[in-house]
């Protein structure tokens, strides 16, 4: 059974400090602050993100390729890959206060872009995550999603 802690710490990442450490949080091994702009963006915001953009794509493959699942990936994988590598975030990144960067901070760029865009189109990879909550998919692109 899933806790109220355990469903806000989805949202807003673990408490280290409830788990006994308060000198540990997700982003500290890659040099980001524990909150605030340029922290690690947590699972929740995440998987809310992503979902914008799934239902944006859905509604795009609904009105122009009839609903057809591989037209929505399609979108999706389009949007993600255009957005990204130019602005550094999709629509649900933007909606919730969120970028992609290089691991030292800098722009992502088309390359990592594309690395990170496939990878997630596989979707096993974006829900797998390490202590730094940072997806396979970030991890082999050399990202990391933090809030602006």
């Amino acid at each position: 059974m899933v806790s109220r802690r355990d469903v806000g710490s989805w949202i807003s990442g673990p408490s280290s400090v409830a788990q006994g450490r308060d000198d540990d949080w997700p982003g500290r091994r890659l040099g980001r602050p524990r909150q605030g702009a340029g922290s690690v963006a947590r699972v929740g915001r995440r998987l809310l993100a992503v979902g914008v953009d799934w239902a944006l794509a859905s509604a795009i493959s609904a009105a122009f390729l009839d609903g057809d699942p591989w037209g929505t990936l399609a979108v999706f994988g389009l949007a993600q890959l255009v957005l990204v590598g130019t602005l550094g975030m999709g629509v649900g990144h933007a909606l919730l206060g969120m970028r992609v960067v290089r691991l030292d901070g800098g722009w992502a760029g088309p390359g990592r872009a594309a690395v990170r865009t496939l990878l997630l189109c596989l979707a096993v990879p974006a829900l797998v995550w390490d202590r730094d909550q940072r997806g396979m998919h970030d991890r082999a692109a050399g990202t990391v999603l933090v809030l602006r």
